[in-house]
């Protein structure tokens, strides 16, 4: 039975990625940072889902967690490594706290760090482990090409997980390990949902409170009217299992010119498809 370890899967994309990856004959272990969801989905998803608790910021977490399913592998290759878990902080740079950026690249960027070091060896980069090679699949965003005002340091962290993927694609050529991104537009998950909670008291002072309250409906807009994340776990298990995946897969209800068109004027050039 095929392995894979997914982050963040208490809901939205990781939780419809793990359902459809069970569903198909994985054995899924998925992680989750509360013990109370640890225990829902191991109810819901049955034997072949195994929880992993940790934060993807805490090295020592993933580190014990990674030993955990080395154990669990006995020798063999993890087929594959999504990296899914991620935050969305909005607001206009002069209104957020340093420490609210850096809490970001913390999650979308470190985050992905930490949890690659630590599951790569059972992709194959340690030669201790037997069978194919994995792969590792970085959910990114069209953020991650595309600049939006008041999302600065989320579409700041998506190009930097972008440009983190381009480089892993080459080092890890050396272990056959393939590095693959999909890059969702829109899409029906709760990272969106709060939006409706989003304090707007503390901009009173701003100058940019027209377009953060316009920003608060588009984000509440996207909760309801994005793709489903099941389109997104469908297209994670192309990546994983396709003989010549796409290096990059933009996910988005708009096709990728009109994406493009909409923040250049232009379209540009992608290596990406898009559904």
């Amino acid at each position: 039975m095929r392995s894979i370890v997914i982050t963040g899967v208490s809901t939205g994309i990781g939780h419809a990625t793990a359902k459809l990856l069970l569903a198909r004959g994985f054995r899924v272990f998925g992680s989750v940072r509360r013990q109370a969801d640890a225990e829902r989905l191991q109810a819901e998803f049955g034997a072949n889902f195994i929880p992993l608790l940790f934060d993807v910021t805490d090295e020592a977490a993933v580190l014990a967690a990674a030993a955990q399913v080395r154990a669990a592998l006995n020798g063999e290759t993890l087929a594959g490594l999504v990296n899914n878990a991620g935050v969305a902080v909005p607001g206009a740079l002069l209104d957020l706290a340093v420490d609210e950026f850096r809490q970001q690249i913390e999650i979308n960027v470190m985050g992905p760090v930490i949890v690659t070091k630590a599951f790569a060896p059972l992709l194959c980069a340690d030669p201790a482990m037997t069978g194919a090679p994995g792969r590792i699949v970085m959910m990114s965003s069209v953020s991650g090409q595309f600049g939006n005002p008041l999302l600065s340091p989320y579409s700041a962290s998506k190009f930097a997980l972008e440009g983190l993927a381009e480089s892993l694609r080459r080092e890890f050529m050396l272990f056959g390990i393939e590095v693959l991104v999909i890059a969702p537009g829109a899409v029906r998950t709760p990272i969106w949902d709060k939006a409706e909670a989003i304090d707007m008291a503390r901009f009173d002072a701003s100058p940019f409170v027209p377009a953060l309250t316009k920003l608060r409906e588009m984000l509440m807009k996207l909760a309801k009217n994005g793709l489903p994340p099941e389109r997104i776990g469908e297209l994670v298990y192309r990546a994983l299992t396709a003989s010549r995946p796409k290096l990059r897969v933009v996910a988005s209800p708009q096709p990728a010119k009109a994406l493009a068109r909409s923040h250049y004027g232009e379209a540009v050039g992608a290596e990406c498809a898009t559904v």
